[in-house]
């Protein structure tokens, strides 16, 4: 019999395109109560934008669709509810969709799903730009609960925040209200730590090496009605939930202490972890603030067009070899052709007296965009190849040129909570409406205190990443990073030495950029907002790393004066 004092919400999925069998896996490897799936990213939402101008009838993730083929049986047979976000633009074309397949499969399964989220029809009226491909505003939990109170055993959303598909459950299970804002923000904090996958549980983990994470297994949560949880996976799975592991996930791709949420603001300077025992990690202690009066919304649009040509430069002279083919590259170029934006980066890939050709090169690319195709099309190329027999020694490309590809832009804006008609549609076909939050507020920003430094004492130069774990990400066009001590003594360290003004001198690109620092005493971290670094964000491709995931990795790789005592 199972505990009703403790939901097991688990997840499969961490992004469109995660472990196709991890759906399986989670059904089969222990009890669940509920099983949610995140499929939407910013670049998602703009694949299915581009899919549903092909076809009106597509716009979700046709992947989901797969895997409830091969699990819808095994959900109902376990008596696991299904929630995912996999609707994308197009949540009641999947729900049509789900019902078709259980009546082909013979399987009574009750299907509901949320709509609302789509902006894109009510542009003018809510003062949005032109030009969009799609416009979605995120959607809290109360919609999601509305259908599981309405019968459902699978329901399908559009946009709605990553951690609305554990909070939605949350209030369904144990009947939060609007009012219960410290529930409601430790789900928020449950559901962010379970929205990325395999993240929580040992992947894309600074100290990797530690544990065994050939195949991590998905993590879950047991959550409670006071809204603490506890962070856990499946008996015998791979991977590992640890204090260190939960504190990467919760740092990835935040910002300040303000957690701001459609249902709650969660305070993650209240945010407590302890270990357990192996593989599980209680989180409490966080408390809720009144949401803000406006949901975000991801606007989505098409940029322009870009092409890429990677040169390879082989031995000796790589920065005068470099230095020839721009200037061969700029007479080759028909003047009228010229894109609006060329940006030349040289990867110092080589190695000196190295033993292989390709650890003795490095690697010149040319990135250019344009509103017109034309001009990152045929006669960039062919600018390109022309100068094969007449550029430098060993001239030759990674690929042929490609005709250059449409780029998209994400950004941001606000609308007004109560101008988004958020409804719930039932199995039976009856539309709920959710109301807005009956209170609001604007935040007020906080900033935890400094702790007292570390006494001065020898130090020696070292990779930061002896002392420190770090998680890096996107948020349209600025990258966040979190940088968290292994103890107290390196938070004290920490915390003084990794400033804004030290940051800039360890990672040059952000020398120009306004960067903002936030204290989480409670996590021995400080995170940091980028501003810009991405450029147009991550379909434009503005940078080597466009979705800053491994920025955190370069950062550890930098050398700075370090306390002997810590290493």
């Amino acid at each position: 019999m199972r505990d009703s004092a403790v939901l097991r919400i688990g997840n499969a999925s961490g992004f469109y395109g995660d472990r196709f069998a991890a759906m399986r896996e989670m059904l089969t490897g222990g009890p669940l109560d509920v099983l949610t799936g995140d499929y939407l990213a910013e670049l998602t939402m703009l694949i299915l934008a581009r899919d549903r101008l092909k076809d009106p009838s597509l716009g979700y993730a046709r992947t989901f669709l797969r895997q409830m083929e091969e699990c819808l049986g095994l959900a109902r047979e376990r008596d696991v509810k299904i929630v995912v976000n996999a609707g994308g633009l197009n949540p009641a074309r999947l729900a049509e969709e789900l019902r078709a397949l259980a009546r082909r499969l013979g399987i009574e399964a009750a299907v509901a799903h949320v709509e609302g989220d789509d902006l894109l029809p009510r542009r003018a009226e809510l003062g949005l730009p032109e030009g969009l491909l799609a416009a979605n505003a995120y959607l809290g939990g109360f919609g999601i609960a509305a259908c599981l109170a309405g019968g459902a055993d699978v329901v399908v959303t559009g946009r709605v925040t990553d951690a609305a598909l554990v909070v939605g459950p949350g209030i369904a299970h144990f009947g939060w209200t609007p009012e219960d804002l410290d529930a409601l923000a430790g789900a928020v904090v449950a559901g962010h730590v379970l929205e990325c996958g395999a993240q929580a549980t040992g992947g894309n983990y600074a100290f990797f090496r530690e544990h065994d994470v050939t195949r991590p297994g998905f993590p879950l949560a047991e959550l409670h009605a006071d809204g603490s949880s506890v962070i856990t996976k499946h008996p015998g799975t791979g991977g590992a939930v640890t204090a260190g592991t939960v504190t990467a996930q919760l740092l990835y791709e935040t910002g300040g202490p303000h957690y701001l949420g459609p249902d709650v603001t969660a305070r993650l300077d209240t945010v407590r972890l302890a270990e357990e025992g192996p593989d599980r990690v209680r989180i409490d202690g966080v408390r809720g603030e009144a949401p803000p009066p406006t949901l975000k919304a991801g606007l989505n649009r098409l940029g322009g067009h870009l092409n890429e040509v990677v040169f390879v430069l082989t031995g000796l002279d790589i920065e005068a070899k470099a230095a020839l083919v721009r200037r061969q590259f700029a007479d080759a170029l028909p003047p009228g052709v010229r894109p609006a934006e060329l940006r030349w980066t040289l990867a110092r890939t080589d190695h000196p007296d190295a033993p292989t050709e390709e650890s003795a090169s490095a690697l010149l690319r040319l990135a250019a965009r344009d509103p017109d195709p034309a001009k990152v099309g045929r006669e960039l190329g062919k600018a390109a190849v022309e100068l094969g027999l007449a550029g430098y020694p060993g001239f030759h490309l990674t690929a042929p040129p490609g005709p250059g590809a449409p780029y998209g832009v994400f950004s941001a804006a606000h609308v007004d909570a109560k101008a988004v008609e958020h409804t719930a549609v039932l199995p039976d076909g009856r539309r709920i409406a959710v109301p807005p939050p009956p209170v609001t507020a604007q935040n007020h920003p906080v900033e935890g205190e400094l702790p007292e430094p570390l006494p001065a004492g020898p130090t020696r130069r070292a990779p930061l990443g002896l002392v420190a774990g770090a998680r890096s990400g996107d948020k349209g066009g600025d990258a966040n990073l979190g940088v968290w001590a292994r103890s107290e003594d390196g938070w004290r360290w920490l915390a003084h030495a990794l400033t804004v003004e030290r940051l800039r001198e360890l990672l040059p690109e952000t020398a120009e950029l306004p960067v903002t620092r936030h204290l989480l005493p409670n996590l021995r971290a400080v995170n940091f907002t980028l501003t810009g670094l991405l450029g147009e964000g991550v379909a434009a491709r503005h940078r080597f790393d466009p979705q800053a995931k491994a920025l955190g990795e370069w950062l550890r790789a930098r050398h700075l004066d370090i306390p002997e005592v810590l290493l």
